[in-house]
């Protein structure tokens, strides 16, 4: 009697190659995977290079929800139960290399390799506590201490926390748009951290392992800053921003030893 075990599924590999219901695509700096508006009949994982997922409102005004690094899946939302449109536009940063998912495709690994949609899993369940992250620094965070945590997020710092990293090209405006401030207030900001040694750019922007300092003890850089901790709820807060602060602050403990302040 002949052996007829189903081999074991690699999802890492399945999400390096092309094949049936899937391929590799290539693009340059700012060209999109999809625009907001088409239909939702796929999703991208993103192998190489940095992207951008933004949103148009009916006034034209356009708003940067969160940046995709590579290891990210972008789209999701075309595995819905009724595929609809896409919600907002993914373009790419830099040069791009990622894999398109067809969605009946990607339904039937979801559905049949218990790996996949392990990872799967996974991977949406860490953006969903980014994104309490993102609304809770929002509410409760002073604009320096959002940019501090934009900058440090982009540099990918919890891979590589001890190296200087460089961010991929991103504008000024970019930015205030992703902390809710205006661009001359990101410049003031930027100036400051790099005169205190945190950052420092000459056409790109590289982070230092100090500007976390910002994030942990709430260095103030202005006068009128709000000195609460990056995670904390101020007196009167619902129990729902709590439930949130509790969950954020499992995922963002800082380390045992601090940073030390640079010397001035």
């Amino acid at each position: 009697m002949t052996d007829s075990k189903k081999p074991t599924f690699d999802p890492h590999a399945f999400l390096l190659n092309a094949g049936f219901g899937k391929k590799i695509v290539h693009l340059k700096a700012n060209q999109a995977f999809f625009v907001q508006g088409d239909a939702a009949d796929s999703v991208f994982y993103l192998q190489k290079g940095r992207a951008k997922l933004t949103v148009v409102s009916k006034a034209g005004k356009e708003a940067t929800i969160t940046l995709l690094s590579p290891g990210e899946f972008v789209g999701e939302e075309a595995i819905a139960a009724v595929a609809g449109n896409r919600l907002a536009t993914a373009s790419a940063i830099t040069a791009c290399t990622a894999l398109r998912i067809d969605r009946k495709e990607m339904i039937r690994v979801i559905s049949g390799e218990h790996a996949f949609s392990d990872l799967f899993l996974a991977f949406l369940l860490a953006r969903s506590m980014r994104t309490q992250a993102d609304l809770v620094d929002q509410l409760f965070n002073s604009s320096e201490k959002r940019l501090a945590r934009v900058l440090l997020l982009m540099a990918e710092f919890g891979k590589s926390p001890d190296a200087p990293q460089t961010l991929p090209d991103i504008t000024q405006e970019t930015l205030a748009a992703m902390i809710g401030a205006t661009r001359s207030r990101v410049s003031g900001f930027m100036n400051r951290f790099r005169k205190l040694g945190y950052i420092e750019y000459n056409g790109r922007i590289q982070v230092n392992k100090s500007l976390l300092n910002v994030v942990l003890h709430d260095q103030p850089f202005e006068q009128n800053a709000v000195s609460a901790d990056l995670l904390s709820i101020p007196p009167g807060a619902s129990k729902s921003a709590r439930r949130i602060s509790k969950v954020v602050n499992r995922i963002n403990k800082p380390p045992d030893n601090p940073v030390k302040k640079p010397r001035s």
